[in-house]
């Protein structure tokens, strides 16, 4: 990594110019998601990945997207919508579980230097590629953290793929945590400006939020983000939190890092403003884009 490099990356323009980490930027610029990513290596009970045009959610696309096509999408979408400022990649896989991702970023790092490189993980195999996420461009990251204790994370994560094994029960929580809280600390020290997301799930972690949010501010992240649970797939029996909760557990957060209050759901195609424009059909319309399945 060349050493103007980290000099460059500073929070404030960040702030000022990334819709997903400021909410003076949220109704004002627009991010292009890149849906490149379609593998995953953990298994969260809540999660189901899908490939459709209907639902407005994390984890859906129309397609996978290959990463050779990531600057042409980028050159059609900035025509769509020019107020894009930011290209992330969150899925519909996890980013990390392939090159598909850092591929991409570097390609569209090339062509759009002054475009803000956003990356969405679960951390797993972040310390292993946080150098080259700086590399290629990458200057924001956000890192899901559900839990921060393994007997907690159990009840949400069913098992992860680590070095060529499935590991569940403790083990897993061990190393999914210990991993997330490194992998923050890296792209901390390599100058990035790093956002933790958590899923508030009643009855499981809502009470954990705050220990959540110490832990993960400790190791570096700087804003940190509560997004209500969805009801699906292992969890599709519980009640998602009230907004008496989702308000009692920014509070909670918010003693020990500043909390983001404007997330939207968004689909891992998503272009355009968050809940102002979405131009994801135009882009994407009529072109044709793998729906493998990914596990």
């Amino acid at each position: 990594m060349t050493a103007t490099r980290s000099e460059t990356q500073k929070p404030l323009k960040v702030s000022q110019l990334h819709p997903c980490f400021s909410s003076g930027a949220h109704n004002k610029y627009g991010r292009l998601h890149l849906p490149v990513s379609a593998s995953c290596n953990i298994q969260c009970r809540f999660c189901n990945r899908s490939f459709n045009r209907d639902e407005v959610r994390p984890g859906v696309a129309s397609g996978i997207l290959p990463h050779g096509e990531a600057v042409d999408t980028v050159r059609r979408a900035l025509d769509l919508c020019p107020e894009i400022t930011v290209v992330g990649i969150a899925g519909p896989g996890d980013t990390l579980a392939s090159g598909s991702a850092i591929n991409a970023f570097r390609a569209v790092h090339e062509a759009y230097p002054d475009l803000i490189m956003c990356l969405s993980t679960n951390g797993l195999m972040l310390p292993d590629r946080a150098e080259e996420l700086a590399d290629v461009g990458v200057r924001t990251v956000t890192v899901t953290v559900n839990a921060v204790d393994p007997e907690i994370l159990e009840k949400i994560v069913a098992y992860i793929i680590f070095e060529g094994r499935r590991i569940t029960g403790r083990p897993m929580g061990d190393i999914l945590t210990r991993r997330q809280l490194e992998g923050i600390r890296k792209m901390k020290a390599l100058g990035a400006t790093v956002k933790v997301n958590s899923v508030l799930i009643p009855g499981i972690n809502d009470a954990h939020i705050g220990d959540i949010a110490r832990e993960t501010g400790e190791a570096g992240a700087d804003i940190f983000n509560i997004i209500p649970l969805i009801p699906q797939h292992e969890m599709a029996h519980i009640t998602p939190p009230d907004c008496a909760m989702l308000q009692e557990a920014r509070n909670e957060a918010g003693k020990y890092v500043d909390v983001f209050r404007h997330c939207k759901h968004c689909r891992a195609d998503a272009c355009g403003i968050p809940g102002i424009s979405d131009f994801s059909g135009k882009l994407y319309n009529g072109r044709e884009m793998e729906t493998f399945s990914h596990g």
